[in-house]
């Protein structure tokens, strides 16, 4: 030890005393900081792309289907607009030949339109007519009516995330529920039938 020099491992930073191991602990959190900055938002992203579809909720939940009008896919006759989808209950779903998705919920559609449950209307979503119409023809045609939305606006009107997806319409008009991804034997057997069974059951003007 040198005389009149105290040993310490005290170090000054800017008037303030802190011990060396503290400042460089700091010194490393410091660097981390934008590490798991970054870890947090991908953990966000992570949370909101892998959640459970059914917990997505739609603002337009309970609101009146958006204005629009299509034409019909390519070799069919009927095109949907707004004002068919009132009168009855009804589901729309959103489809492309292009997802994989869809193929796989496609045969529950058709069993759907076999029993004769509730009349499925078709969003056919950016997809080339040829393909749409091959798809309909090869797969099966479960749709009372289809509209072709080549560009994709009406879907950003009806706040679709991708394809499919699947709409619960009141026979007001109103959207009373939207299923995010493709349909499975469990989802519509403990949630779109039995909320079909209780919009029929509803007198107008009120909740089911």
């Amino acid at each position: 030890m040198i005389e009149g020099v105290e040993a310490t491992s005290a170090t000054s930073v800017d008037g303030l005393a802190c011990d060396a191991p503290s400042a460089r602990r700091a010194t490393r959190s410091l660097l981390l900081l934008p590490f798991v900055g970054v870890a947090a938002v991908f953990g966000a992203f992570y949370v909101v792309m892998w959640r459970d579809p059914h917990l997505v909720s739609s603002p337009l939940i309970g609101k009146p289907v958006p204005t629009f009008s299509l034409p019909p896919v390519q070799g069919r006759s009927l095109g949907l607009s707004s004002a068919d989808l009132k009168g009855q209950i009804s589901l729309i779903n959103a489809f492309a030949s292009w997802c994989l998705a869809c193929r796989a919920e496609h045969p529950l559609l058709m069993q759907l339109k076999a029993r004769g449950a509730v009349p499925i209307h078709g969003l056919n979503y950016k997809d080339v007519p040829a393909d749409a119409a091959r798809w309909l023809d090869t797969m099966g045609d479960p749709y009372t009516r289809t509209g072709a939305d080549r560009d994709g606006r009406v879907a950003i009107d009806w706040g679709l995330y991708g394809v499919p997806e699947t709409f619960v319409i009141g026979a007001d008009g109103r959207i009373a529920y939207k299923q995010i991804g493709a349909l499975t034997p469990d989802i519509l057997d403990n949630i779109i039938l039995p909320l079909v069974r209780r919009l029929r059951e509803t007198p107008p003007g009120q909740t089911p």
